[in-house]
């Protein structure tokens, strides 16, 4: 991360931020510190989501339109703080305010997250336009920015992408369109004061195939040994996914975006590396037994304090 994302620069913005919207920050908790800075203030009830502008300010903007909509479908979502003008705007900064939902004692399930999306699917589109499913394009932004990237092993992830691009474009193309999450998984999920689970997160959020919210799942299974997970969020939402046509397309993009999520760290952490070289070499050599490891499970930096976790990649 640069120098001007840091968490003591992200705290002053913060700070920024809650006078411009008239709350205070006192016993604010820093949740994520990733391209997104988001914090928890219980005290008044909201979550602070600030991002980078320039590149940035389109995707803020583009989740509060979503917000918007989502409390007027009643969709199974987190929903926008009331009362406050948005995106919010502070210096080169952008961000976006929901309400605070409390911890609840029980925790969100892969059957949840099968039940959510299954009605997060029926939603008819939005009135207003979204990104087509481009995880060949997520991936060169990833490798654009990735200093510690091996020439041979970026000349191959090039590769890799360059081959699948056209395919993406074709599936597309035939696929029923649908809004889509982008990066549906349980860690994304919120269950609120009634009980109801929800979604949170729409940064990814995009217009493609339905079947991609399934992959990441049906993919964990394979390369993280959790085949119990898989069994559970296609009973819940009613279809097997590794079933479907499209099913290698599916998973080969999911794999290549839980590869590339991890090329900008690269420099910054040697357990990034070595897991991203295990992953990477799987994948060359064809291995689909391999197992890999979840990159927020690897060893923290010593000094990293045990309440703040690491920088969490999109992908697991």
């Amino acid at each position: 991360m640069s120098g001007r994302f840091t968490e003591e620069t992200m705290t002053a913005a913060l700070r920024d931020i809650a006078a411009v919207i008239d709350v205070s920050p006192e016993g604010a908790q820093l949740l994520q510190l990733t391209n997104n800075a988001v914090f928890a203030l219980p005290r008044p009830g909201i979550v602070i989501r600030i991002a980078r502008t320039h590149q940035l300010l389109g995707r803020v903007t583009k989740v509060v339109q979503l917000g918007r909509w989502f409390a007027e479908v009643d969709a199974p979502t987190i929903r926008l703080a009331p009362n406050v003008e948005q995106p919010v705007q502070v210096r080169d900064l952008a961000a976006s305010v929901w309400t605070y939902v409390p911890p609840h004692p029980s925790a969100p399930t892969v059957e949840d997250l099968g039940l959510v999306l299954r009605d997060f699917h029926d939603l008819d589109m939005p009135p207003f336009g979204l990104p087509t499913w481009d995880p060949i394009g997520d991936a060169r932004r990833r490798l654009i920015d990735a200093d510690g990237l091996d020439a041979d092993d970026r000349d191959f992830l090039v590769r890799w992408c360059d081959r699948l691009e056209p395919q993406v474009i074709a599936l597309n193309q035939r696929a029923q369109a649908r809004l889509v999450h982008g990066d549906a998984h349980v860690g994304n999920l919120l269950r609120d004061w009634s009980g109801r689970t929800v979604m949170c997160d729409f940064d990814a959020m995009c217009v493609g195939p339905w079947q991609i919210d399934l992959a990441a799942i049906a993919v964990g299974a394979t390369r993280f040994g959790n085949r119990e997970a898989q069994s559970a969020m296609a009973s819940a939402y009613g279809y097997e996914v590794t079933s479907d046509p499209a099913w290698p397309l599916l998973r080969e993009t999911r794999e290549l975006k839980m590869i590339a999520a991890a090329a900008p760290f690269l420099a910054a952490s040697t357990n990034a590396a070595t897991e991203f070289a295990v992953r990477l070499r799987s994948v060359r050599e064809y291995d689909q037994a391999a197992r890999w490891s979840p990159f927020a499970a690897l060893p923290r930096p010593r000094g990293t304090p045990e309440n703040l976790p690491l920088p969490r990649l999109k992908a697991p």
